[in-house]
C-alpha cells in the first residue's frame, strides 16, 4: 500500500487475487485524508491528498490456474514441475507443458457457458483468449465443437510465440550484469524523482516539518 501511495498511482494493474491489497491502500487513504483535513486546508490543498486507487483487473486469466489441476492456482511452490510456465522456459518447455495439460474428455464448447464446472478447460481457454488478446467467447467461435488435439497444439504455438521472445530477453539482461545495473539505476532515479516531493509534503502534513 506504502508503494502505492508513494506515487499517488491512481490505478493499479493486478490479478484477481491482489484485489484486497488495493482495499487496504484505498481504506488508508480515505483515513489519511479524513485524519489529516484540517492540517491539508490550511496548506491549501482543497482536495483530497491520496487519491482512492482504482483497480484495472480486466479481460481472461486474471486468475491463471495450474495446467495440472485447474481448481488450484498456478504457482511456483507446485510440487510438479509441470504445473507452471515459468517466464524463462524455452519454447520446447513451453509446448510440452501445454500439451502435456490436464483436460477432460469433452469437446470445447461454442459459448463460455459450457465452460462452467471444467476448470481445466476454462484455465486453457483463458490463458489463450489473454495471449491473443481475445475474448473468451472469441476464441470459442473459433474452436468450439473441436478436440483438445486440435486446441492444445494451437495454444502452445501461442503461448511460445508469445512468452518465448520475452524469456530470450530476461536471459539476455540477465547475463548482461552491467546492462541490469544500469535499468536498476535508471528505475530508482525516476522512482525518488516522483517520490521524494510527496514524502516531504506528507511529512509536512503530518508534522513531522516545523
Amino acid at each position: 500500500a506504502a508503494d502505492i501511495l508513494l506515487y499517488k498511482a491512481t490505478a493499479v494493474p493486478v490479478g484477481d487475487d491482489q484485489r484486497q491489497h488495493l482495499e487496504l491502500t484505498r481504506d488508508i487513504a480515505k483515513k489519511f485524508n479524513h485524519d489529516f483535513r484540517k492540517q491539508l486546508n490550511s496548506l491549501g490543498y482543497d482536495e483530497d491528498y491520496f487519491p482512492l486507487t482504482e483497480t484495472l483487473s480486466t479481460g481472461p486469466a486474471m486468475r491463471v490456474m495450474s495446467l495440472k489441476d485447474g481448481s488450484k492456482k498456478m504457482s511456483k511452490s507446485d510440487a510438479s514441475d509441470m504445473s507452471t510456465i515459468y517466464m524463462m522456459d524455452d519454447a520446447d518447455t513451453i509446448a510440452r507443458k501445454i500439451k502435456r495439460a490436464t483436460t477432460d474428455a469433452a469437446m470445447l464448447p461454442s459459448e463460455p457457458a459450457g465452460l462452467a464446472g471444467r476448470p481445466e478447460a476454462e484455465n486453457l481457454v483463458a490463458i489463450y483468449a489473454a495471449l491473443a488478446d481475445r475474448s473468451v467467447e472469441g476464441v470459442l467461435a473459433e474452436f468450439g465443437g473441436q478436440g483438445w488435439g486440435k486446441f492444445k497444439p494451437a495454444l502452445a504455438d501461442l503461448a511460445v510465440a508469445v512468452l518465448s521472445p520475452i524469456a530470450g530477453e530476461m536471459k539476455r539482461l540477465v547475463g548482461d550484469k552491467g546492462e541490469m545495473d544500469r535499468i536498476l539505476r535508471d528505475g530508482a532515479d525516476r522512482a525518488r524523482t516522483i517520490a521524494r516531493p510527496i514524502m516531504a509534503e506528507v511529512r509536512e502534513i503530518v508534522g513531522f516539518v516545523r
